[in-house]
This record gives structure tokens, sequence and C-alpha cells, in this order.
């Protein structure tokens, strides 16, 4: 099996997260945010009540049992913006810091994803030893783009908008093969395919937390894919997303290295492990996904049992001439089902 990496949560309530991934013999890796340090998600423990020593500590324990049963840690330093901190001597030291605070913890990370050049340079520069990851967020779908990033990142997460087409994987794949290089992918992502608010997204999630205090203007959505959900018309387009289910995702076995699982914001990470590991799911897909709509489709569902057997070599091959096809539209009308009257 594929190793798969789970992405750390905390939970107010106290449960360890560790506890949860090391009942997956599958999960090899997990990766974790530094507390108060924006990423790709709002920060660690972000509207909760817990102060920053609680969170360090919760951290701190998780990262130990994980470190003591040999599962791999990522370090996220993936915020797609620090502001005018970008290519500070600050963000520098911090990033220098946070890597000797896990090392004193005995937890220092195998690899940090990132999705600055910035951070991958500083640490080249002063920790060779970690494997540095090109963040999903740099949206790399070319071989041009792995090259140009070669000399300061050792592994790749893909592009999810060409992950579905086999062709594409194996080609990255070889690429990688041959210049030492390792490749991922996310697998359960609920993100529109070539979503044109996902830099707006993004840059706005980097900066979650002032955000949250300032005045906003009311009644807009700044996530696109929750306000097309919101037609029924549009629903079709989550089927034409990036996502791979449970049931295909052998189809990877000997092209990618480790197999990303969005679960940092999900509210039962515990299920979507499972499914992905076992290799099958049965319920609504939607529920698989972070982020995920089953609250927009409500009360209809999309049941995952109910995918026709050349699906995923039809969308392997899809040309995305979305105008003309129609096969997702037929596809839809077999797998969504109604939960019908309470």
């Amino acid at each position: 099996m594929i190793p798969l990496a789970a992405g750390y949560q905390h939970f107010a309530d106290g449960a360890p997260f560790a506890e949860i991934a090391l009942r997956h013999p599958s999960v090899k890796e997990v990766y974790f945010p530094w507390v108060g340090e924006p990423s790709g998600r709002p920060m660690l423990g972000f509207e909760e009540e817990d102060d920053p020593e609680e969170l360090e500590a919760a951290l701190k324990r998780d990262l130990t049992r994980l470190r003591a049963a040999d599962v791999r840690l990522d370090l996220l330093l993936n915020a797609n913006c620090y502001g005018a901190e970008a290519m500070s001597v600050a963000l520098e030291k911090r990033i220098v810091a946070i890597v000797e605070k896990l090392d004193s913890w005995g937890c220092r990370p195998e690899v940090c994803t990132t999705a600055s050049p910035f951070v991958a340079r500083t640490l080249k520069a002063t920790a060779p030893d970690i494997e540095v990851r090109a963040s999903v967020n740099m949206r790399l779908t070319t071989i041009q783009a792995f090259r140009y990033l070669a000399p300061l990142f050792d592994s790749y997460y893909l592009g999810r908008d060409v992950q579905r087409n086999l062709e594409t994987v194996k080609r990255f794949s070889d690429w990688c093969r041959a210049n030492g290089k390792k490749l991922c992918i996310l697998a359960n992502s609920g993100c529109l395919r070539n979503c044109p608010w996902q830099t707006f997204h993004d840059n706005m999630i980097a900066h979650s937390d002032a955000a949250m205090k300032t005045e906003n203007v009311k009644g807009w959505n700044p996530h696109l894919c929750w306000t097309l959900y919101r037609d029924r018309k549009n629903f079709a387009e989550i089927l034409k997303a990036t996502w791979v289910r449970p049931e295909d995702l052998g189809r990877y076995e000997g092209l990618v290295d480790v197999v990303k699982l969005a679960t940092r914001q999900h509210a039962n990470p515990g299920m979507v492990i499972s499914a992905y590991e076992r290799g099958t799911f049965e319920g609504n897909l939607l529920d698989l996904f972070e982020p995920g709509f089953s609250p927009t489709f409500y009360p209809e569902f999309i049941d995952n049992a109910e995918f026709p057997a050349d699906w995923f070599d039809r969308t392997s091959a899809c040309i995305r001439d979305c105008e003309n096809c129609g096969y997702c539209e037929s596809v839809l009308s077999t797998v969504v089902r109604s939960l019908g009257p309470c």
C-alpha cells in the first residue's frame, strides 16, 4: 500500500491525534503546523480558547508518541503569504528556532512542506538533513516547474488539477525517479478543479487570524465552491474536481511515494484514513472531502457505491471538453440519492 500522510489537528476536548493516527499502520507520515504560524489552513487552535502553551504541550505530546512509533514528521511552513516578512531575517530566525525547538523535543522533522522558495532556501542552508517538499498549493503541473525547483526541493506534491490522469502522473513519476526526487498527491481535496479563486483564498487563509478581527463586508462568501453549490445545477462540478476515490487509490501504486489525506479540519479524520487504508468506502462520498459539502447538498448525497465501473478510466482519459461531453452529468444522476422526508 502507498504510504499515507495524515494532517494533524488539535482537539479542544484533549483527545490526542496520535491515538487516531497510530490505529492505522498505513499512516507513515503526519504533517503539522507550528503554534502561532500561518499555514495552508487557519492557525493551530484557531478560534479555540486554548492558550499557545497548552497547544504546544499537546503538539509535543502527540509528536513524541508518533516519533516513538517511527512515523515521519512533516513540519508545515506552507502559508501562501508571509506579508512583508516573506524574505526577512525575522522569518529566517523563526524557521531556525522552530526546527531547534522540535529538535530539543526529540522530534526533529524528517520533512518540511512549504509553498515558499525562501523557506526552502532557508532550510537547505540551515537544516540540509530535512527533506524539503513543495506544497500542493504551488500548483505544479509541468515538468518545467519541477525542474526549476529542483535545487531547493526534494519532493513535490503534484498539482491536483492533473493528478487524475495516470499517463500524466507517470510522466512526473518517471522524471522524479530519474532525478532522485519523490512524488506525492493529495487524494481527498474537495476544492474545485482549476479554481480561479485559489490564490485569493490561500492568501486570505494565511492572514485568517487578523482577518477575523477585521470588520468585513456582511453577506459575501469568500469560498467560490460553497457559493456554486447553493445552486443544484452546479452539483456536477463536484464530480469534475480533483479527488480520488479510495477504490481507485491502488491505481497510483508504484507511481507516487506518498498520498496525503486532508484531515486537519475534518470532523472525523479516522473515518477518512480508514476508507483510504481499506480502499473502499460505503456512504456519502462528500463526507470524505475537506472541505466537505454534505450540508450544502443535503438532503441529497453522493452514494459512493453507485459509481459506474468505468468511472476512473473515463475521467482519467478526460480531455476536459466539459461543454460538449456530459459524462459527469450522466453519472451525477446515477450516484446522487435523497435521504427523503424525515
